[in-house]
Parts: C-alpha cells; sequence; structure tokens
C-alpha cells in the first residue's frame, strides 16, 4: 500500500478539523520526571467520541458519500472506539449505521455507540468473529462494510500525527499502540511525508501479540488474542497491507503486560489527571519500559482514547 502524500494529508487534516478542533500535545512535570525524559502526551481522549479513531472516521465518510452517493447504510465491526467513530460520521451525513461488537462487549462503549444513533449487534468471543459476521451481514442487509483498516482510515487518522508534529519539533521517539495499524501507519505517513527523522514505536498487549509477531517474522502472523484491559488493542488476524507499513517505517514493537498497562492508567492519571483506557495507556507503558534507553530524549506517547468502563478504572486505580 502507498502511504499518502503530505498534500492529501494535509487535505485530510483540513477535513477533520472543521468537524473538530485539534487535540492538545501537553508536556506534564510529573510525567517527564517519572519518565527521565521530556515527554509529551498527544491528548486524543479530548476528541468528540474520546478517542483518535472518529478523525478517520470522518475522511472515510466524506470519500464514501462522494463515490457511492447511493450508499444508505454502514456497517463495522468494533471492541468500541472505530464503532463510535463511525456512528458519529454516519450520523453526519445521514446514514444508518450498524455497529457488531463481541459478546461481553464493554457496557459505557455500547451505551456510547447506540447513543450516537448506531444499532448494535453482538456476535462472537472476540474481535475476529465479530468482524467476519459483519462482512456476512453487509452482504445480506446490502450495507457499505467499513473494516478497520483503510488508506482513507489512515490519512484521517494522521492529522493528529500532523498537529503533534507540527507542535513539537525535533521528537526523537514516539509510541504508539496498535490495533488493527491505522493509528501507528498515520504516524509513519506523518512522519515520512514531513521528511522528519523521528523513531515510530509501535505497542502491543502481552495477551494481544500477533503484531509483534508478525513484525518479528517479516510476515504476517495470526495469534490468540486473550482477554485483556487493553481491549482496543485485542486482534488475533493482523492486516497484511498494516504489516507492509510497519515493517518498512517502524523501528521496533515493545510488547507491555497487563500490569504494565494498569500502572501507566494510574500514572497518567495521577501525573495529568486524564482518564486513559488501556489500549491509551499501553504507549506509556512502552516508555516506562523503555525508560534506560530513552533518558534525556525528548519523546512522546499516544494516549489513543480515554472510553474505559467506570467500573473497571475504578478497580485499576485500587489495585496500586
Amino acid at each position: 500500500m502507498t502511504l499518502p502524500s503530505l498534500t492529501s494529508l494535509q487535505a485530510a487534516a483540513e477535513l477533520v478539523h472543521r468537524m473538530m478542533p485539534p487535540t492538545p500535545q501537553i508536556r506534564w512535570p510529573l510525567l517527564s520526571a517519572r519518565v527521565g525524559a521530556e515527554t509529551w502526551v498527544k491528548h486524543e481522549n479530548h476528541s468528540p467520541v474520546g478517542a483518535f479513531k472518529v478523525r478517520g472516521g470522518l475522511v472515510y465518510m466524506d470519500s464514501l458519500r462522494r463515490r457511492e452517493p447511493n450508499v444508505t447504510g454502514v456497517i463495522a465491526a468494533t471492541r468500541g472506539n472505530h464503532g463510535q467513530s463511525v456512528a458519529f460520521a454516519a450520523s453526519r451525513i445521514g446514514l444508518r449505521s450498524v455497529i457488531v461488537v463481541p459478546y461481553g462487549n464493554g457496557r459505557e462503549k455500547n451505551a456510547a455507540m447506540r447513543a450516537l444513533g448506531a444499532e448494535l449487534i453482538e456476535y462472537g468471543a472476540d474481535f475476529q468473529e465479530a468482524y467476519e459476521h459483519s462482512a456476512q451481514l453487509a452482504e445480506a442487509k446490502k450495507l457499505h462494510l467499513v473494516r478497520s483498516f483503510d488508506s482513507t482510515l489512515i490519512a484521517g487518522v494522521a492529522s493528529y500525527a500532523l498537529e503533534l508534529f507540527d507542535a513539537v519539533t525535533d521528537l526523537d521517539a514516539v509510541y504508539v499502540p496498535i490495533g488493527m495499524g491505522s493509528g501507528i501507519c498515520g504516524v509513519v505517513a506523518a512522519r515520512n511525508a514531513l521528511g522528519l527523522g523521528t523513531e515510530v514505536i509501535g505497542v502491543v498487549a502481552a495477551r494481544a501479540d500477533a503484531y509483534a509477531q508478525s513484525f518479528a517474522a517479516g510476515r504476517p502472523i495470526a495469534a490468540n488474542a486473550g482477554e485483556t484491559i487493553a481491549d482496543g488493542m485485542a486482534c488475533r488476524v493482523p492486516d497484511p497491507a498494516a504489516i507492509e507499513i510497519i515493517l518498512g517505517g517502524v523501528s521496533r514493537i515493545v510488547t507491555v503486560e497487563e500490569d504494565e498497562i494498569r500502572s501507566s492508567m494510574r500514572h497518567l492519571f495521577s501525573d495529568t489527571h486524564n482518564v486513559a483506557e488501556g489500549a491509551g495507556a499501553a504507549a506509556l507503558a512502552a516508555l516506562l519500559q523503555e525508560r534506560d534507553r530513552m533518558q534525556g530524549r525528548r519523546v512522546a506517547v499516544i494516549l489513543s482514547g480515554g472510553n474505559v468502563d467506570t467500573e473497571v478504572f475504578a478497580q485499576t486505580l485500587a489495585s496500586n
């Protein structure tokens, strides 16, 4: 897959910014002291749906409406943030949205998608089973299937990377959580288009490490995805196009354990008073794992979202 040009990325960012303001990037003193490096947080938890995905959804729906003016509805599978993005963006252009989630999905994410106008369907034990069912329903119900990885989604979500690189110059490294790969591929696209030397480092949960295994092998490898607090990263079948981009543009992938993710959720709350979901805290977990390597450098972590159920977050804070 060819990455978008700077002109394409800027056009996508202009569209995104007509719908939402840029999110902040903040250097938090307590967090920098904890890491031992100049640490910037890109706050995608401040988007209209509390996660970065909405950027891709807005650009995707604009493109879909122009490409397929007669489309009446869309369908997607999700653990929450992609579904909120699709529902939010679809509602703005008058499209019906159907979202498929696995059984046991987060109650508050489900409620948020319904509040955005989505019809919610529960199916399967994990994201992959929900996705396969959504593909079947798309054909049966004549709905447009919005996959979790697509070049248009990359162009949209890359807008947060353009904001970050514009606001914070000379970044040595940026840590990015990996779900299906649109976020990290967007960062690679923006970094490459701007001609920067910033190191892009991917992050996966140890219980859902398909992208780490694929990176090590140099080819897509499916892996088991167990229960993880980082549900937005619980993917077991990687996208081949995402793997191709990651292999060409990412320095390494760091694997983080559940206790590291939970600790980082607590650190982000205590040091910045921001709520991070598991996937949103994973980048900090990886940076803390590599803190000796990053001493004295200028680094950024992507707080990709803050959509965590209240009960789960309360338990995480109490488990300190």
